[in-house]
């Protein structure tokens, strides 16, 4: 469990959390590992979980004509490409909204925490100094 602490501890979205704080959310995570070529999440489809990336990369892709851009015909576009501890699926915290984009696996062995939206925002509504430091990540500053 210390480990997972610590790694959540580097989390861009968690950086400001107290050792107790991190240990509350560390019990909410779940770890999924993804092959090669796996989606986690997909462009316009709902969304209800967190991810935050343990091991490997995964390329954040979109379709330029869902973007807004009809025009386009490049197909599907890579726009970044996330590593350990940067998170995926933001949205899903704030409105279960629809994912804006795609994160696509790249590699083997990818591991990610996963994190109900549903658990997380019950424990901010538990402990609301919790719910305040996650929101004032928001939007991910990326150091």
């Amino acid at each position: 469990m210390s480990d997972l602490i610590n790694f959540l501890k580097q989390a861009d979205i968690f950086y400001h959390f107290t050792p107790t704080q991190l240990e509350m959310v560390a019990n909410l995570c779940q770890e999924r590992s993804y092959a090669s070529g796996e989606i986690v999440v997909e462009e316009g489809a709902s969304s209800k979980e967190l991810y935050i990336i343990t091991q490997g990369e995964v390329d954040i892709l979109i379709n330029p004509p869902l973007a807004g851009k009809p025009d386009s015909s490049q197909g599907t576009v890579t726009i970044a490409t996330l590593r350990r501890s940067q998170s995926i699926g933001e949205v899903a915290l704030v409105d279960e909204g629809l994912c804006s984009a795609t994160a696509h696996t790249t590699q083997e062995d990818i591991k990610l925490q996963v994190i109900s939206r549903d658990k997380l925002i019950m424990l901010c509504e538990t402990y609301p100094q919790l719910g305040y430091r996650l929101s004032i990540t928001w939007p991910p500053t990326w150091r």
